[in-house]
């Protein structure tokens, strides 16, 4: 990506004047190759590299302000890009700054985690945390262009691969079950090496398949409805109880995490409801704890709260529910009343995750 024969993110820079944001572990790990890299390719002057707070905890509109501050003391013009290095925090806090920034600025993604590769990178909404809510604020500012390098991932501690893999299994687990199966074959990818089975198409490495087809088939779902008119959205799987229990622990669970326990819950209600097959119900959850994923959080994951989470996305979604449960393997349906959700049926579901042995693999104290 940085290499200095590299021209890629130069000539979407356009000779224009450029400010590039990174959290602080990117800016420990590449920080260095980035500002040799502009040096080389920009104009003396036309450029500054300016380190940005990172995690949840610091995706606020004071972050928002800060950021545009540092762009404006550098003398970023309205023709200006921002750059953003980093994982979802970083580059939803930067593009949110580039949308309100003199109404409106260029901004670049460069995305450096799995999340962002597959999920993040892929639409073209920004946004930040407020009023106690996930996402509060925010905006639909497409990049001028976003670029994945799996290099990246080569540095990414395992807890973010997992967290990445959950957004994978959502895409596998609602369209696709040729993905799916690779993930079950596979469940240590972008981890630990992995034999391309004999029944993939030849040429093609377990890495390369998994990302390239996570973000192809983000993209068919995005692209129809980018600013999200329809309201009835397949990639919107795992979030809807997941936005609550991640907000819920202080985001002690990361965001990948709180996906999966989500997927985890809608499989299983989708269970108790007749919608899913207990055999198709069963892979599902096991397919997220093999990944390495939890299923459950006892702290968060009451029938309380997640009736709360099912109202706040009622409300949220125009009053229509739009919640996706699957239906089967690489296939989902919405249910769309809440009143097609008893209480009985939440609970139950609830109660079938918390006596699985796997439903806490590994600590969830800090959320990175």
């Amino acid at each position: 990506m940085f290499a200095p024969d590299n021209e890629l993110l130069a000539d979407y820079c356009e000779g224009r004047r450029v400010v590039a944001f990174l959290g602080p572990t990117v800016d420990r790990l590449y920080g260095e190759q980035l500002r040799r890299y502009l040096a080389a390719h920009l104009a003396p002057g036309s450029w500054s590299v300016v380190p940005v707070g990172g995690g949840e905890a610091q995706k606020t509109m004071e972050s928002v302000e800060r950021i545009c501050a540092e762009a404006k003391a550098a003398g970023l013009d309205r023709r200006g890009v921002m750059i953003a290095v980093g994982g979802g925090v970083t580059c939803d806090m930067v593009g949110f700054a580039a949308a309100v920034y003199c109404r409106g600025v260029r901004y670049i993604k460069v995305n450096t985690t799995l999340v962002g590769q597959v999920d993040v990178g892929v639409g073209v909404k920004t946004g930040v945390n407020a009023l106690d809510t996930k996402n509060m604020l925010g905006s639909y500012h497409p990049a001028h262009a976003s670029i994945s390098d799996p290099a990246f991932l080569r540095t990414l501690p395992a807890r973010q691969i997992r967290c990445g893999l959950g957004e994978i299994a959502k895409m596998a687990i609602i369209k696709d079950a040729r993905l799916f199966r690779v993930l079950e074959e596979c469940p240590e990818v972008f981890r630990q090496p992995c034999a391309t089975p004999s029944w993939l198409t030849a040429g093609r490495g377990v890495e390369d398949y998994v990302l390239r087809t996570s973000m192809e088939l983000m993209m068919e779902e995005l692209c129809p409805n980018l600013r999200e008119h329809d309201l009835a959205r397949l990639v919107d799987f795992g979030h809807t109880f997941g936005p609550v229990i991640e907000t819920a622990s202080k985001y002690r669970i990361a965001h990948g995490e709180s996906v999966a326990i989500d997927m985890a819950i809608s499989s299983e209600l989708a269970r108790v409801l007749g919608l899913i097959s207990a055999e198709d119900c069963e892979r599902t959850v096991r397919l997220i704890s093999r990944l390495g994923l939890p299923v459950h959080d006892p702290q968060t994951c009451t029938p309380e709260l997640m009736e709360r989470a099912l109202q706040a996305s009622w409300e949220r979604r125009g009053r229509r529910l739009h919640l996706v449960v699957p239906d089967g393997i690489g296939s989902a349906v919405f249910i769309d009343d809440l009143e097609d959700i008893p209480a009985a049926a939440v609970e139950e579901a609830l109660d079938a995750l918390a006596v699985r042995p796997e439903g806490l693999p590994g600590p969830l104290a800090v959320a990175h």
